[in-house]
C-alpha cells in the first residue's frame, strides 16, 4: 500500500454538523475500501487566491492516508460529483528523498 496525501475544498458556506458529515463521509470511504487513515488537518475557513464555482472561501481539509490505486480512483470519483466540494487533489507521497 502506498502513502496519499488528500486535499479538498468545500463550500465555506455549510453549516458545522454538513462539515463533519462530509469528513465522515471521506473518511468511512477511506476505510471502506480497504485504507487506513493516517492523519488529518482541518485548516478551516480560509480565502482562496481565485474564485471557484463563484466561491471566494473555502473550508480546507488535509488528509493522509494509505490505500491502493483503486482506492484512489473511486476517490476521485465520489469527490468528483459530490456538490460540497470545490476542488480535490490527491498527491502520492514519495518516500524517496
Amino acid at each position: 500500500m502506498r502513502e496519499y496525501e488528500l486535499m479538498y475544498i468545500a463550500r465555506p458556506n455549510l453549516e458545522t454538523a454538513q462539515y463533519e458529515a462530509l469528513q465522515e463521509r471521506v473518511t468511512g470511504l477511506i476505510a471502506r475500501d480497504g485504507g487506513e487513515l493516517t492523519g488529518m488537518e482541518v485548516w478551516g475557513k480560509r480565502k482562496l487566491a481565485y474564485p471557484i464555482k463563484h466561491e471566494t472561501d473555502g473550508y480546507y481539509v488535509i488528509l493522509t492516508f494509505k490505500g491502493g490505486e483503486a482506492l484512489v480512483q473511486e476517490l476521485n470519483r465520489v469527490l468528483y460529483i459530490t456538490d460540497e466540494i470545490l476542488r480535490h487533489k490527491i498527491f502520492r507521497l514519495d518516500v524517496r528523498k
